[in-house]
C-alpha cells in the first residue's frame, strides 16, 4: 500500500521486450539503493516489483495488463517519473490510500499558475498551479468533489468536477518534486479513484441489487 507522498522521481534508461513482458530500466539513485529483489514500489502510481537493484538504478517488469492500462509502456527514455515505496504498517497516511492498481490512462489538459505569466509578481518556484486532466469514461463515476484521486501516484484533492475533467490544485512543493513540470499538454496520466469511494459505490449497487430481486420465495425464506 502506498499513501500517494512521492518521495523522489526517476528518470527512465530504457525499455526492452523480453519475450512478452517489457522490462524497464529506471535511474533512481536515492531510492534505488534501498530497494531488494522482488520489493514493490510505486512508479508513477503503478506497483511494480524491483528486479535487479543496485545503488543507481532497479528493473521492473510490466505485464501486458500494465501496459494496456497504464502510461509506462509507452514512456520515452528520458521521461521523468514519480517513485513512492511502500508505506510501512503504523505510518502515519501522509495523502490517502492508493494500491499502485491505475484504473485507466487520462490525459493532461492543462496545468496554468494561478497567477498570470505575464504579472509582474509571476514566480515559477512560488505560484500555486491548476491541474486539469481529462478522466478516463470508467473512471468518471468515482470523482468526487473534494475527495481523494491519485493522479501519477500522487495524491492529491480533486476541487472541481464537470462530469468529464477534474481539477486540482497543485502546490508549488509538488509541482517541482514531482513529474508535473516535465509533462505536456496532452501527456497521458494514470488515474487511480480512491478505494473508499469505489466501496462504497459497490456497496450501494448492492443493495439496490438485493432490492431489485426481493421475490416471494425469499420473502417466505427468510420468516416474512
Amino acid at each position: 500500500m502506498f499513501t500517494g507522498i512521492i518521495e523522489q522521481t526517476g528518470t527512465l534508461v530504457s525499455l526492452t521486450d523480453r519475450g512478452g513482458v517489457r522490462r524497464i530500466t529506471v535511474e533512481a539513485p536515492g531510492i534505488a539503493s534501498r530497494l531488494r529483489e522482488g520489493d514493490s514500489l510505486g512508479v508513477s502510481g503503478v506497483c511494480l516489483t524491483a528486479l535487479d537493484p543496485d545503488p543507481t538504478y532497479f528493473h521492473a517488469d510490466l505485464a501486458q495488463e500494465t501496459i494496456d492500462r497504464t502510461s509506462l509502456g509507452s514512456l520515452a527514455p528520458g521521461a521523468k517519473v514519480n517513485l513512492e515505496l511502500p508505506t510501512a504498517a503504523g505510518s502515519p497516511l501522509g495523502g490517502h490510500v492508493v494500491q499502485g492498481h491505475v484504473d485507466g490512462t487520462g490525459e493532461l489538459r492543462s496545468l496554468e499558475p494561478l497567477v498570470p505569466r505575464s504579472s509582474p509578481g509571476f514566480d515559477r518556484q512560488t505560484t500555486d498551479w491548476t491541474l486539469k486532466v481529462r478522466v478516463p469514461e470508467n473512471v468518471r463515476q468515482w470523482m468526487v468533489q473534494k475527495g481523494s484521486v491519485a493522479v501519477e501516484g500522487i495524491s492529491l484533492t480533486i476541487a472541481g468536477f464537470d462530469g468529464e475533467e477534474i481539477a486540482i490544485a497543485i502546490l508549488p512543493l509538488t509541482y517541482w518534486r514531482t513529474n508535473l513540470h516535465t509533462l505536456d499538454v496532452g501527456a497521458p496520466v494514470n488515474v487511480e479513484a480512491d478505494v473508499l469511494v469505489k466501496l462504497a459505490a459497490m456497496q450501494m449497487q448492492a443493495e439496490k441489487k438485493s432490492t431489485f430481486d426481493l421475490t416471494e420465495a425469499w420473502l417466505v425464506a427468510n420468516g416474512y
